[in-house]
């Protein structure tokens, strides 16, 4: 199903975790329009830290969502958002367990 993927961790300046937060859930829509983009996690990991983990079927799908709207927007704003840029780390998936009877819905 997926072969390939990105984890994106970003340091969010101090005072613009709230800004953060609403960028990477307004970004969630842009997601479902990359029909590649097969997972797609944004997940705090402290209180200034955050990340997307993502996976695609192939290195195609994946160079598709790199030159998508989330990723334009994550650049666009990166300056204004982060304390350091996004360090972005490509990586092989090795093995995927998803549950399809499990409903995935965002938090409020």
């Amino acid at each position: 199903m997926v072969t390939v993927g990105l984890f994106v961790r970003m340091e969010a300046k101090a005072g613009r975790e709230d800004e953060v937060e609403r960028f990477l859930k307004d970004a969630l829509p842009l997601v479902h329009e990359e029909p590649a983009t097969k997972v797609w996690f944004a997940v705090r990991l402290s209180p200034l830290i955050y990340a997307i983990f993502d996976a695609f079927p192939d290195e195609s799908g994946l160079a598709a969502h790199l030159a998508g709207k989330v990723a334009e927007a994550l650049h666009a704003r990166a300056g204004e958002l982060f304390a350091t840029p996004p360090h972005i780390e490509r990586m092989d998936v090795l093995a995927v367990k998803l549950d399809a009877r499990a409903p995935l819905t965002s938090a409020a």
